[in-house]
């Protein structure tokens, strides 16, 4: 069975705010974090930090 990365990461976001229950501006905070990180000119430090 082949599961969409989008569809998995909906799953356990949804999952995780339900039994962690985190404040929604921490989870606004983080997202919008992330999606800035990710256009920004740290993006390629960031990329081979993961990898």
């Amino acid at each position: 069975m082949d599961v969409p990365l989008w569809f998995a990461l909906l799953i356990v976001g949804v999952l995780g705010v339900k039994l962690i229950r985190p404040p929604w501006w921490l989870i606004a905070v983080l997202l919008l974090g992330g999606y800035l990180l990710a256009d920004s000119l740290l993006a390629p430090v960031i990329d081979t930090a993961v990898k």
